[in-house]
């Protein structure tokens, strides 16, 4: 019986570190590719959740089928904020502080939207295979979990496409790995941050709706799904699409066994004092930082 319930919960962490990966990979391209700490990255993904719930809602759309109208959305909209807000900040001296305190400021006013338009109430993803399993002998697989696992996994595998197959993904590794002979070669870094700080936030958008199907959410909720975006890129290397994917899962693996055997309060406690340790035996990540 503990054999099985072993792996139920590391099926289940899988699951549930494969939607931190996607929030996660666009977190780790605008820090490694744009020097960009987005401390809104886990509000747009907030936001993306919400959108998805109320075209669900007003208008029965599926929230995977939803993502064709709010991750273009998502996406005009973060070019946008880049060009009036990100792109002065990107001048600054000290990059990576100035950035922080700006999408600091992003996180607070999205977060006070939310709370605005939709109260404080917590919300739930209820599609049609809201309460249908799976059962493959003595393990089950609730469906929005499995959507959840799908998205998450075709998200990151088309980002790491892009990025290693089309030739503005290409610029966008060049950016990362040497900027300056990017641009002698006519790579145009305004450009390229920008459509990377696109991507993120749409790929934040997706993963939103993907914690979306494990948890309820509230306008608050981004303040620990960024803990976590932390801890991932933090673990799978700065920039390293595949890198926090894996770091994703891991993270996943480790919260999830944890919650089977040990009170939910000691869950954060034993994940986080592991990351303690890996930085100081590995503090460069498990994963080698690049794009």
């Amino acid at each position: 019986m503990k054999t099985i319930l072993v792996i139920q919960s590391l099926i289940s962490g899988i699951m549930m570190g494969s939607v931190y990966a996607l929030l996660g990979v666009g977190f780790s391209l605008t820090w490694g590719v744009m020097k960009v700490i987005n401390i809104a990255h886990a509000a747009f993904g907030l936001l993306g959740a919400y959108l998805s719930y109320i075209l669900l809602k007003w208008w029965g759309i599926d929230p995977i089928l939803s993502l064709a109208i709010t991750v273009p959305l998502l996406f005009l909209s973060a070019c946008i904020i880049y060009r009036t807000l990100i792109l002065p900040v990107t001048k600054a001296k000290e990059i990576i502080v100035a950035s922080m305190i700006a999408t600091f400021g992003i996180a607070i006013i999205l977060e006070n939207a939310m709370l605005l338009l939709w109260g404080p109430q917590p919300r739930l993803l209820t599609p049609s295979y809201t309460n249908k399993v799976l059962i493959l002998g003595p393990f089950y697989f609730q469906y929005p979990r499995l959507a959840g696992f799908a998205l998450s996994v075709v998200g990151v595998l088309v980002i790491q496409a892009f990025l290693k197959k089309t030739s503005i993904g290409k610029a966008v590794r060049a950016a990362w790995q040497q900027s300056d002979a990017a641009q002698l070669c006519g790579v145009n870094l305004k450009f390229i941050s920008m459509i990377t700080f696109g991507i993120a936030v749409a790929s934040a958008g997706a993963g939103g709706v993907g914690l979306a199907f494990l948890y309820s959410f509230e306008p608050h909720a981004h303040n620990l799904w960024l803990v976590y975006l932390f801890l991932v890129v933090i673990v799978g290397g700065v920039g390293n699409v595949m890198g926090t994917a894996a770091a994703g899962i891991i993270v996943g693996i480790i919260t999830g066994l944890s919650m089977a055997f040990l009170p939910y309060q000691w869950v954060n406690l034993l994940t986080f004092g592991l990351l303690m340790v890996l930085l100081v035996i590995r503090p460069q990540g498990l994963f080698q930082s690049e794009v």
